[in-house]
């Protein structure tokens, strides 16, 4: 007799989005009653809202490995992985623009006046300047984290100006690197029933 089946422990929010300079530091995971119960650290700036939440993925290719004596392959072995997430931002301002741009982490400074005279500008950097930085998601029910130490958006930059009920939005993909601790992404788990 087969066992039974349980009801699946089903993630269904778009979480939030974090962005962070490289090498800062990462939330402990504490957790209390089955939640992450600790906060991100300062250098962790929220993204905002998105147009309908983000999407990780993280591929691994294998190629066969094969000798005379066998018709199936002996052995599989990796040769190659990349990994992403991307994500729409419907917070449309100028910090976030110069993320997408690879302009820099932080908050883009005024180039002239202050307040309601503020002006902000976003140029591309040159290419080989780029800022590299950490990207953070956490589930909307604090019992999933994801970190992703060293990232480069490399997506197409499309934003259309359209007419209500259309929003102008800001796509990102950041593509994941080998930092120097050499592992690409960390995605922790809250209490027993996401184990």
């Amino acid at each position: 007799m087969p066992a039974a089946v349980t009801t699946p422990n089903v993630l269904t929010d778009p979480g939030y989005l974090f962005i962070a300079p490289l090498a800062s530091t990462v939330p402990a995971n504490t957790v209390l009653g089955s939640v992450f119960t600790d906060s991100w650290d300062a250098a962790w700036l929220p993204l905002g809202a998105t147009e309908a939440g983000s999407e990780f993925a993280y591929s691994s290719e294998v190629e066969p490995i094969t000798v005379a004596e066998f018709f199936d392959p002996i052995r599989y072995s990796t040769t190659a992985r990349s990994g992403s997430i991307a994500f729409n931002l419907a917070n449309f301002g100028a910090s976030n623009y110069r993320r997408a741009m690879n302009g820099g982490v932080t908050a883009l400074a005024a180039t002239s006046g202050a307040g309601a005279t503020a002006l902000y500008k976003v140029e591309p950097p040159a290419p080989g300047d780029e800022v590299r930085c950490m990207i953070g998601w956490e589930s909307l029910d604090n019992t999933v984290r994801l970190v992703c130490h060293q990232t480069i958006q490399g997506g197409e930059v499309t934003s259309a100006f359209r007419k209500a009920p259309d929003l102008a939005l800001i796509p990102c993909t950041f593509n994941l690197e080998v930092p120097s601790t050499g592992i690409p992404w960390t995605m922790s788990f809250a209490g027993s029933a996401r184990a």
